[in-house]
């Protein structure tokens, strides 16, 4: 995901903005072991990327609910 993400110019060598709140220790060391990274700025760059580049293809799809004609021939 880290590499789709510099790939798409979303991630570089310079940090130009800062992040901060406050979770549970918890909540972030479970999901730090579920992504296989030991710091906290790459589990917040992972993060990030897996929202920046999600990809909406079910929300598309259930969109085009009732968009398909009911008489078109779909050869079945």
């Amino acid at each position: 995901m880290l590499d789709h993400a510099r790939a798409a110019g979303l991630l570089g060598p310079a940090k130009s903005a800062r992040l901060s709140g406050r979770v549970p220790a918890s909540l972030i060391e479970a999901a730090k072991q579920r992504a296989h990274v030991a710091s906290d700025t790459e589990l917040l760059e992972l993060a990030l990327a897996r929202l920046a580049l999600e990809d909406d293809f079910g929300a598309r799809l259930v969109r085009r609910k009732g968009s398909v004609p009911p008489d078109i021939d779909l050869e079945f």
